[in-house]
């Protein structure tokens, strides 16, 4: 089976929309857990805006043909194309075991 690991990263408080999104989608599941955030962004935020360090990590593992489609889903649901609202990308999954169609 072709999955991919969609990883999508923003600030605490918004991981319920995008998993939200992402099962609307046709995601089987989504995991989440809190992260902290260091770097120059830290100190100088978008257009000198402190941007929050704590973070919401979402991971969705989905069937490469339905990927583009949840991933477009939570980029729209998160605001993500707006600067500082937060981060994802997809990877390829070159092993899994226990996946649930």
């Amino acid at each position: 089976m072709d999955l991919q690991l969609i990883t999508c990263i923003v600030e605490r408080g918004k991981a319920d929309r995008i998993i939200d999104a992402a099962l609307k989608s046709g995601a089987q599941a989504a995991t989440t857990f809190f992260g902290r955030g260091r770097g120059i962004r830290e100190k100088l935020g978008v257009f000198g805006m402190f941007i929050k360090p704590e973070k919401e990590i979402v991971l969705i593992v989905a069937k490469a043909d339905s990927t583009l489609q949840i991933f477009e889903n939570i980029v729209t649901a998160g605001g993500l194309r707006e600067p500082g609202k937060g981060f994802a990308y997809i990877q390829p999954v070159n092993n899994a075991v226990g996946f649930i169609e």
